[in-house]
């Protein structure tokens, strides 16, 4: 982007000055679209709180911080990606957590793995999907909650090491690579990748997409599908359906499976809705809880 400077007019300086006064560094009838002497002065005093160097424009750095300085928790669903998200409603969730006594570690406003074991521990204890995704129900339960923890710091204890399986050493033992024959389930394939660079950038579990070469019988395949009639003559097929054993019955199929000359195995989602979440959700979802099922699985 160019940088928006002093002296510039229009729609860019009237957003930059919105968000200014959305954080409290200026005042709302100073929204004026034209970058004054009012403005840099609140650019100056936004840059300062923010650790970041002083400068008389808004660089496409200075942006990204502004606009992460603007979101709110609820502003948007938040889950372990790389890149990781990151922003005020990530440092709000991870106060609420800590707050809620979930949360241990450093209040960094990143949404890395530590904030999405702390968020699934949440939601396993309210009795919601344990996904670590902070959607529409989390913001809910949370909202309902504000009593117990808005305006209270986190609690005082020592960071715990996280409990999942994919935060074991199996994301690194294990050469996984994951593929589908759609849209969808390739984009589930692809968010298990992600998911699994983001605990841990060793990870040798990818998918297909991401590889630079072809995968050979070093590597088990792993084929998502959403048709049973798309399964392979042959090879081990999982049902996702009753997701709460679905890294026992995993772990059967990866044991045939490693009897064959290259390891295969094949999940079938029940679909392209999770409840009544959106299909990027429902993917995201579905991505989540089969990397952890398959991770549980290796580990066995």
């Amino acid at each position: 982007m160019e940088p928006i400077k002093r002296n510039d007019t229009g729609a860019a300086v009237e957003d930059v000055q919105t968000r200014l006064a959305r954080i409290g560094h200026l005042p709302e009838d100073a929204i004026t679209g034209i970058f004054d002497d009012a403005t840099a002065a609140a650019l100056a005093e936004f840059l300062a709180a923010s650790a970041l160097p002083p400068s008389e424009e808004v660089t496409e750095k200075v942006w990204a911080a502004l606009v992460d300085a603007t979101y709110n928790l609820g502003d948007r669903t938040l889950y372990l990606r790389m890149p990781y998200f990151h922003g005020h409603d990530v440092l709000e969730l991870q106060q609420a957590l800590g707050a809620l006594g979930f949360f241990y570690g450093t209040r960094d406003a990143i949404f890395g793995a530590h904030t999405e074991e702390a968020l699934r521990r949440f939601q396993l204890n309210l009795g919601l999907p344990s996904d670590g995704i902070a959607g529409a129900y989390t913001y809910a339960a949370l909202r309902n909650l504000a009593h117990s923890w808005v305006g209270k710091e986190a609690t005082h204890s020592p960071v715990r090491h996280l409990g999942f399986a994919r935060a074991a050493d199996v994301l690194e033992r294990n050469a996984v690579c994951l593929f589908g024959t759609d849209e969808f389930s390739r984009a589930v394939a692809s968010r298990m990748s992600n998911v699994a660079q983001a605990t841990n950038p060793a990870s040798k579990i990818i998918s297909a997409d991401a590889l630079s070469v072809p995968p050979d019988a070093s590597m088990m395949l792993v084929h998502v599908l959403l048709s049973a009639t798309d399964a392979e003559a042959g090879v081990p097929l999982v049902s996702y359906a009753e997701e709460d054993t679905l890294g026992l019955r995993l772990a059967s199929a990866v044991d045939v499976a490693r009897d064959a000359s290259w390891p295969r195995v094949s999940v079938l989602l029940p679909g392209t809705m999770w409840l009544e979440a959106g299909p990027e959700r429902s993917a995201q979802h579905y991505a989540i809880t089969l990397l952890d099922a398959l991770c549980s699985a290796l580990q066995e």
